[in-house]
């Protein structure tokens, strides 16, 4: 607890620095290099950390990597099918059996339960079998430096400066090639203010040690507004009609309103009211898959926000906690890569912002789809067809 308040109060003098944190990028990398450092001294790295920033170079796998995400222009059945697999479900469950006691202290702690946890654990790493090969630090600094998303990375460095400058991590570290550390794959500012010493051994070691990952996990969702023993999505089933155009996941109604419109239970049995709200999230449109997200969903979206991910994570907690496989219905023919760029070009044309032209249903692009069915007449559901697309 002690080394928990020691890492939360060097954050806060981290992000007291003020104009340091200015987001430079594209200037020659010695001279940004050099703002980095002054810096990392104003927030008390010593010269330990400043030793590791200059032996730090950019590392040209990662920017492949960062231009290369093409792994989420998947359709939600194709990704979460391939992520959701027998060696995850068993051995999630072996987890959550084996670290029992470890995941109540979580929940009783935190308020977050153990199913949600162990999904990430193994989406993230396989448990801790395959944390990343590629230099945390070297990462970070070809993030922080390239000009695509610097806002992003650069202020995830002086964090992990801090954190070798203490002898929490070694120079060296290795992650993914984002810069996330350990078997959840937490960025260093959250490894900074939201790492637990689980085990009590008075270090916290998310590489090595299982309660540490578990209870600064929870830490972690905690603080991004995790509500204690709230749920976070349900599967359901959607009628042949119904106001489309009322679905969305930020559209959060009493599940008596969407019982009202014929919304059920899976096995078609009634709504219960909990008396929360939920949104209708229907990633492959009306005629495929459908869940109730609660507010607790969208702390998924500040893990990952790629609609696809979080919907598998979430999905993969519901597994673990006993729900059956989601039912895959008949969703309508959708657009391949190519296509959705076609499409996105078309919506940019029309003044959409739909982001960058990648061929991934986004937020943007979802939303903008939906504002085009509305307008063409067809049902509003997000998802993208080749009909929508003939008619834009």
């Amino acid at each position: 607890m002690v080394l928990r308040k020691k890492l939360f109060a060097a954050l806060v003098a981290l992000c007291a620095a003020g104009p340091a944190l200015a987001q430079e990028c594209g200037n020659d990398f010695e001279v940004w290099r050099r703002g980095v450092v002054d810096e990392a001294r104003q927030a008390g790295v010593g010269e330990k950390g400043l030793s590791a920033l200059a032996n730090a170079s950019v590392d040209p796998e990662v920017l492949k990597r960062d231009r290369a995400q093409g792994v989420f222009s998947q359709t939600f059945i194709e990704f979460s099918g391939r992520m959701i697999n027998d060696y995850r479900l068993k051995n999630g469950a072996a987890n959550l059996k084996k670290h029992a006691d470890v995941f109540e202290r979580a929940d009783k702690e935190f308020g977050v339960q153990g199913p949600v946890i162990a999904a990430f654990w193994a989406l993230e790493t396989d448990f801790g079998a395959v944390q990343g090969n590629f230099n945390s630090l070297n990462a970070l600094v070809t993030l922080a430096s390239d000009c695509r998303r610097p806002e992003i990375f650069r202020p995830q460095l002086v964090p992990l400066l801090t954190l070798i400058d203490r002898g929490v991590l070694p120079a060296d570290v290795k992650g993914a090639w984002a810069g996330e550390v350990g078997q959840t794959q937490l960025l260093p500012s959250d490894y900074l203010a939201r790492g637990v010493d689980g085990d009590g051994d008075g270090i916290v070691d998310l590489r090595n040690s299982v309660p540490d990952v578990i209870m600064s996990t929870a830490s972690k969702l905690q603080s991004r507004g995790w509500k204690r023993d709230e749920p976070w999505l349900q599967e359901v089933r959607v009628p042949e009609e119904m106001p489309w155009e009322e679905t969305g996941r930020t559209n959060k109604l009493p599940l008596a309103q969407w019982a009202g419109w014929g919304v059920t239970n899976r096995d078609g049995s009634p709504l219960a009211d909990n008396g929360l709200k939920a949104g209708l999230v229907l990633p492959m449109g009306r005629k495929g898959p459908a869940f109730l997200a609660y507010d607790n969903y969208d702390i998924y979206l500040q893990w990952n926000q790629s609609a696809t991910y979080t919907l598998t994570a979430a999905h993969l907690a519901s597994r673990l906690a006993g729900d059956p496989a989601f039912d895959r219905r008949n969703p309508e023919e959708g657009l391949g890569l190519e296509g959705m760029k076609v499409l996105q070009r078309k919506l940019v044309e029309k003044g959409y912002d739909v982001g960058k032209v990648d061929g991934i249903l986004g937020v943007n692009t979802r939303e903008a789809v939906r504002q085009e069915q509305k307008r063409l007449g067809f049902p509003v559901d997000g998802w993208p067809t080749p009909a929508l697309l003939a008619n834009i």
